[in-house]
Protein backbone atom coordinates (compact mmCIF):
# COMPACT_ATOMS: atom_id res chain seq x y z
CA UNK A 1 0.00 0.00 0.00
CA UNK A 2 1.12 3.20 -0.61
CA UNK A 3 1.01 6.19 1.00
CA UNK A 4 2.49 8.90 -1.35
CA UNK A 5 1.93 9.08 -5.27
CA UNK A 6 5.13 8.59 -7.52
CA UNK A 7 6.95 12.06 -7.98
CA UNK A 8 5.74 13.20 -4.31
CA UNK A 9 8.39 15.36 -2.56
CA UNK A 10 7.19 13.42 0.16
CA UNK A 11 8.24 9.87 -0.62
CA UNK A 12 11.64 7.46 0.40
CA UNK A 13 13.51 8.83 -2.56
CA UNK A 14 14.06 12.27 -1.36
CA UNK A 15 14.39 12.11 2.22
CA UNK A 16 18.13 11.23 2.14
CA UNK A 17 18.95 14.49 0.08
CA UNK A 18 20.49 16.95 1.78
CA UNK A 19 19.32 21.08 1.03
CA UNK A 20 20.80 23.03 -1.65
CA UNK A 21 21.69 26.46 -0.18
CA UNK A 22 22.51 29.25 -2.70
CA UNK A 23 24.63 32.22 -2.19
CA UNK A 24 23.53 35.32 -2.53
CA UNK A 25 24.67 37.74 -5.33
CA UNK A 26 25.52 41.34 -5.15
CA UNK A 27 22.98 43.07 -7.42
CA UNK A 28 24.06 44.84 -10.30
CA UNK A 29 23.70 48.41 -11.32
CA UNK A 30 21.54 48.80 -14.52
CA UNK A 31 23.61 49.80 -17.68
CA UNK A 32 22.68 52.88 -19.74
CA UNK A 33 21.91 51.77 -23.00
CA UNK A 34 24.18 53.46 -26.04
CA UNK A 35 22.49 56.04 -28.03
CA UNK A 36 23.59 56.62 -31.48
CA UNK A 37 23.04 60.14 -32.97
CA UNK A 38 22.77 60.76 -36.19
CA UNK A 39 23.71 63.97 -37.51
CA UNK A 40 21.73 65.82 -40.26
CA UNK A 41 23.17 68.53 -42.56
CA UNK A 42 20.60 69.39 -44.26
CA UNK A 43 17.12 68.70 -44.99
CA UNK A 44 17.33 68.32 -48.11
CA UNK A 45 18.84 64.57 -48.08
CA UNK A 46 15.44 63.43 -45.97
CA UNK A 47 13.15 65.52 -49.00
CA UNK A 48 12.82 62.59 -51.46
CA UNK A 49 11.48 60.25 -48.61
CA UNK A 50 8.83 63.06 -47.39
CA UNK A 51 7.80 63.68 -51.33
CA UNK A 52 7.41 60.12 -51.79
CA UNK A 53 4.76 60.23 -49.00
CA UNK A 54 2.92 62.75 -49.84
CA UNK A 55 3.00 62.16 -53.29
CA UNK A 56 1.28 58.21 -52.33
CA UNK A 57 -1.33 60.33 -50.27
CA UNK A 58 -2.31 62.22 -52.70
CA UNK A 59 -2.91 59.35 -55.13
CA UNK A 60 -4.93 57.85 -52.45
CA UNK A 61 -7.21 61.00 -52.08
CA UNK A 62 -7.63 61.13 -55.69
CA UNK A 63 -8.57 57.18 -56.12
CA UNK A 64 -10.71 57.80 -53.17
CA UNK A 65 -12.58 60.42 -54.55
CA UNK A 66 -12.82 58.85 -58.18
CA UNK A 67 -14.34 55.45 -56.39
CA UNK A 68 -16.25 57.95 -54.17
CA UNK A 69 -18.34 59.59 -57.26
CA UNK A 70 -18.38 56.38 -58.83
CA UNK A 71 -20.21 54.69 -55.61
CA UNK A 72 -22.79 57.43 -55.69
CA UNK A 73 -23.43 57.34 -59.95
CA UNK A 74 -24.33 53.05 -58.91
CA UNK A 75 -26.07 53.82 -55.77
CA UNK A 76 -28.39 56.74 -57.68
CA UNK A 77 -28.48 53.69 -61.03
CA UNK A 78 -30.15 50.88 -58.57
CA UNK A 79 -32.45 53.55 -56.94
CA UNK A 80 -33.52 54.52 -60.18
CA UNK A 81 -32.80 58.43 -59.62
CA UNK A 82 -34.21 60.49 -61.68
CA UNK A 83 -31.55 61.48 -64.67
CA UNK A 84 -33.19 65.18 -65.61
CA UNK A 85 -32.53 66.17 -61.58
CA UNK A 86 -29.57 68.61 -61.10
CA UNK A 87 -27.33 66.24 -58.55
CA UNK A 88 -28.29 63.23 -60.61
CA UNK A 89 -27.29 65.14 -64.08
CA UNK A 90 -23.82 66.38 -62.38
CA UNK A 91 -22.87 63.23 -61.37
CA UNK A 92 -23.44 61.14 -64.37
CA UNK A 93 -21.91 64.13 -66.12
CA UNK A 94 -18.87 63.45 -64.07
CA UNK A 95 -18.34 59.86 -63.92
CA UNK A 96 -19.48 58.94 -68.13
CA UNK A 97 -15.64 59.72 -68.81
CA UNK A 98 -14.60 56.90 -65.99
CA UNK A 99 -17.36 54.64 -66.56
CA UNK A 100 -16.97 54.58 -70.36
CA UNK A 101 -14.22 52.63 -70.83
CA UNK A 102 -15.76 49.74 -69.51
CA UNK A 103 -19.46 49.77 -70.68
CA UNK A 104 -20.69 46.58 -72.77
CA UNK A 105 -18.18 44.79 -70.80
CA UNK A 106 -21.11 43.30 -69.07
CA UNK A 107 -24.72 43.46 -69.53
CA UNK A 108 -26.32 45.75 -67.26
CA UNK A 109 -29.61 43.54 -65.44
CA UNK A 110 -32.43 46.23 -65.46
CA UNK A 111 -35.74 45.82 -63.44
CA UNK A 112 -38.52 48.31 -62.79
CA UNK A 113 -36.68 51.77 -63.72
CA UNK A 114 -33.66 50.21 -61.57
CA UNK A 115 -29.90 49.50 -63.54
CA UNK A 116 -27.26 47.22 -61.81
CA UNK A 117 -24.74 48.82 -63.80
CA UNK A 118 -21.79 46.52 -63.83
CA UNK A 119 -20.08 48.37 -65.74
CA UNK A 120 -19.40 50.83 -62.51
CA UNK A 121 -18.71 48.14 -59.93
CA UNK A 122 -16.23 46.78 -62.61
CA UNK A 123 -14.72 50.29 -62.93
CA UNK A 124 -14.43 50.86 -58.58
CA UNK A 125 -12.66 47.54 -58.28
CA UNK A 126 -9.97 48.47 -61.82
CA UNK A 127 -9.46 51.94 -59.81
CA UNK A 128 -8.94 50.79 -56.49
CA UNK A 129 -6.39 48.72 -57.80
CA UNK A 130 -5.14 51.41 -60.42
CA UNK A 131 -4.29 53.74 -57.55
CA UNK A 132 -3.11 51.20 -54.95
CA UNK A 133 -0.09 49.83 -57.46
CA UNK A 134 0.16 53.87 -58.65
CA UNK A 135 0.42 54.76 -54.68
CA UNK A 136 2.50 51.82 -53.93
CA UNK A 137 4.85 52.50 -56.85
CA UNK A 138 5.38 55.64 -55.28
CA UNK A 139 6.51 54.40 -52.08
CA UNK A 140 8.63 51.83 -53.82
CA UNK A 141 10.88 55.11 -55.41
CA UNK A 142 10.48 56.66 -51.92
CA UNK A 143 12.56 54.28 -50.23
CA UNK A 144 14.79 53.67 -52.93
CA UNK A 145 15.70 57.58 -52.70
CA UNK A 146 16.60 57.10 -48.54
CA UNK A 147 19.94 57.86 -48.09
CA UNK A 148 21.61 54.75 -46.73
CA UNK A 149 22.68 55.27 -42.74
Amino acid sequence: MRTTEPGDPRGPQYTDTEPRYYEETQPVAPVRPETRVRRVENDATYAPSWRGWRASQIVYTIGGIVEALILIRLVLELLAANPNAGFTNLIYSITDPLVGPFQGVFPSPQTHGSVLDLAAVLAIIVYALLTWAVARLFELIRRRSTPAV
